[in-house]
């Protein structure tokens, strides 16, 4: 049994002190950092990009079979993936929680571990916060900052008739991973002496328990000269945000099921859940992939772009949003997939 440092023997500043006391400042922009009342940011003449999630134990995640480092870590990137979405760059975050007795200063630690490992991979400054106690659970909020050239920013409104419906990556992993957990949490509960069983899926657990954001598209967009239409990360699966750009934009798309990239691991697994793979990537979620469009003169620059796929195109509002099966059917597209799966 290892020590277990009490949280109330450090009072709130001493445990700020001691969860701080490592930061390393990477960005010029961050001037005044944690230690002060409030903390002082310049962006020297940048457009300042703002972005808010909140983590609630029990609703986000479950800590029977999550590491608090891989929270810790996912909390970041699920922050700077929003910046990334308006292809901005993230700076700093600023990071809240809210503990139960529960919580050892180990605990704690193992958490900011995550954090930091985070911060570093993306050069992002952890440059305030607060902490306070909670009845029950753990509860996060972070608010992550970007800087943007003036106007430069995508919004999930520019979306144009004609424009190509791109994404990056895979699909449907995260949420399959999290099948596979939500699993063998229910056989542990129901026989506690048997150990789970992850055997060759390290895929699609990695994806739920430690997903990157798109750093490299972004970065990619810079160097090829892509200034994407309208961007969206898919926190929620494919259909829905496919759904908030056409709904922001005032058009419809067409959607190819073919073309929905779906990794060998997920189909596999898909398979082995009896689950069918591209309603796991339609409806899935937390996969914290770039949907973007560009304007067809765009599509040499990024056609041979091993992590992007061009899975559709954007139409009139009229026609509304539409998905063809492999099947060549055609269906509307739902928040949940598409209303094939509701029959």
């Amino acid at each position: 049994m290892s020590d277990r440092t009490e949280i109330s023997t450090l009072g709130e500043f001493g445990l700020i002190d001691h969860l701080t006391k490592n930061i390393e400042i990477q960005n010029a922009s961050s001037i005044v950092g944690v230690g002060d009342d409030a903390a002082v940011i310049d962006h020297f003449g940048k457009q300042t990009v703002i972005t808010n999630d909140l983590l609630v134990e029990g609703v986000h995640f479950d800590l029977m079979y999550t590491p608090l480092k891989h929270l810790g870590y996912k909390t970041v990137v699920v922050n700077v993936s929003d910046i990334y979405a308006m292809n901005a760059t993230p700076t700093q975050i600023i990071l809240g929680l809210a503990f139960s007795n529960r919580f050892s200063l180990e605990a704690l630690d193992e958490f900011y571990e995550g954090v930091y490992a985070a911060c570093e991979e993306y050069g992002v400054d952890l440059i305030g916060g607060d902490t306070t106690s909670s009845q029950k659970g753990f509860i996060i909020s972070c608010t992550a900052i970007g800087e943007v050239a003036p106007d430069k920013y995508t919004k999930r409104s520019g979306a144009q008739k004609g424009d190509l419906l791109c994404v990056s990556g895979d699909l449907g992993a995260a949420f399959l991973g999290l099948t596979l957990l939500e699993r063998e949490k229910r056989i542990f509960q129901e026989s506690p002496g048997v150990q789970p069983d992850l055997e060759g899926e390290k895929y699609i657990v990695g994806r739920i328990l430690k997903p990157e954001a798109r750093k490299d598209i972004t970065a990619f967009f810079a160097e090829a000269e892509i200034t994407p239409t309208s961007m969206i990360d898919v926190s929620d699966g494919l259909s829905s945000e496919i759904l908030h750009i056409c709904k922001q934009s005032e058009v419809g798309c067409v959607l190819y099921e073919e073309k929905i990239p779906i990794a060998e691991e997920s189909r596999q697994a898909a398979f082995k859940f009896n689950l069918d793979p591209t309603a796991c990537a339609l409806s899935g979620g937390e996969d914290y992939e770039l949907l973007f469009t560009i304007k067809q003169d765009d599509y040499d620059k990024l056609k041979d772009h091993p992590e992007i796929s061009v899975i559709g195109y954007i139409t009139d509002e009229e026609a509304g949003a539409q998905i063809y099966t492999k099947g060549g059917s055609k269906h509307p597209i739902t928040a949940q997939g598409w209303n094939a799966f509701n029959g």
